[in-house]
């Protein structure tokens, strides 16, 4: 905001609507992260944990070619691909941490313990993204 406006400035409009984009393209990887976790444990293949770390994979694949084409429209390139998946490593490596804990100290449903660590690696994520992985991009 700037001169005592109630209207947040230019940069800060694109990076809300970068955001808001970047939430709608991971819709679709968290439907494939959340599908891969919830077969999984239901059909008793395997535990929660485990589970959700595989699932973060296969959100990371869906959410690398989304991201690159609409979110940030940049070029897929080998550099941008390594970026978006060391972010991603890291991100699974953080949910299935978080996901630990979380089962291990409250006595909670695996499914919300799940939505609360979804919506804290969105904040984390969107943020390296941004300013790391596709840095060089214009918002959409």
């Amino acid at each position: 905001m700037r001169d005592g406006s109630m209207l947040p400035d230019r940069a800060t409009r694109i990076m809300l609507a970068r955001f808001l984009v970047y939430a709608m393209v991971g819709a679709a990887g968290t439907a494939g992260h959340y599908a891969f976790l919830f077969t999984a444990v239901s059909a008793g293949m395997m535990g929660p944990v485990p589970a959700t770390v595989g699932g973060a994979i296969v959100g990371a694949i869906i959410n690398f070619f989304l991201n690159a084409k609409v979110t940030f429209r940049g070029r897929m390139t080998a550099r941008t691909a390594l970026r978006f998946f060391a972010t991603a490593a890291l991100a699974a490596a953080a949910n299935g941490i978080m996901m630990s804990a979380l089962l291990a100290v409250f006595p909670i449903d695996y499914r919300l313990a799940q939505l609360l660590v979804t919506a804290v690696l969105l904040c984390a994520t969107f943020g390296i993204n941004s300013a790391w992985t596709f840095r060089a991009t214009e918002a959409r």
